[in-house]
Order: structure tokens, then sequence, then C-alpha cells
């Protein structure tokens, strides 16, 4: 009985450890991937490091600007995970102008790897849109 239940602890250590090294699985979200979809949805969308700026340019997958119908852009850094996207969200507001800084909570969110900061705060068509647009 005292063999079984160590057998068993065994296994489940090793269903935990496989859990833990593989992630969710999910593949972390990309410029290139994303970037179809926002096109389809945004007015103008690029993926080009010099005209995304600086936090975004240097994201370790990527990042991607688009501009909405009425005129709020979308800055879209893609991190390299999850935790990642914490340090590229406090780079956003260190370089934020002081008059942006107290609005950061409105205009800044993560979803998974992907940080968005919009110009203004969006509606809640437009952070939708930008949502679903978020692919590997």
């Amino acid at each position: 009985m005292a063999r079984r239940v160590t057998l068993y602890a065994l296994l489940g250590a090793l269903v935990l450890a496989a859990a833990g090294c593989g992630g969710s699985g999910t593949k972390p979200y990309t410029a290139k991937g994303s970037a179809a979809c926002f096109a389809k949805s945004f007015t103008h969308v690029t993926t080009d490091p010099v005209k995304v700026g600086f936090i975004a340019g240097f994201a370790d997958n990527g990042g991607l600007r688009a501009t909405t119908s009425t005129g709020n852009v979308l800055t879209v850094a893609f991190a390299g995970d999850a935790t990642s996207a914490l340090s590229t969200e406090q780079a956003f507001r260190n370089h934020a102008p002081a008059r942006l800084r107290p609005r950061m909570n409105d205009i800044m969110e993560s979803q998974g790897n992907a940080v968005l900061v919009w110009t203004v705060s969006p509606t809640p068509t437009q952070l939708a849109a930008a949502e679903g647009c978020l692919h590997s």
C-alpha cells in the first residue's frame, strides 16, 4: 500500500513538473501573427520597428502601431512572455510624458505577453477589436 502511494505521489509530481515546463501550451502573441487582423479592423497598421516607437520596436516578439478610424493610436509591444510584459508596462510608464502618467491605467493594459497602449482611452468596441486581433 505504501509503495502504491509513493508511486502515485511520484506520478503526480511528474505531471505537475511537466505542466510547469511547457507553460500553458499557448504560444506568445506576435506582431507578425497579429498584423493582418489589425489591418482589417484599423485604418493604418505598421510593424516597422522605427515607426512603432522605441519600446515596442525592441520588444522580443515585435511591435505594432495601429490607428482607428477616429484617430486613436494604439501601440502594442509583444514581450517575450507574460512576466516580461510587466517590465514592458513599467518601461511605458517610465517613458510616458508627465501629463499622461496619471492616466496610464486608463490607456494601458496587458493581455498575456502583449502590452497595449492607446493615445486616449479606447471605446469598448476599439478595445474588443484590438484584443480579438492578438495572435501568435
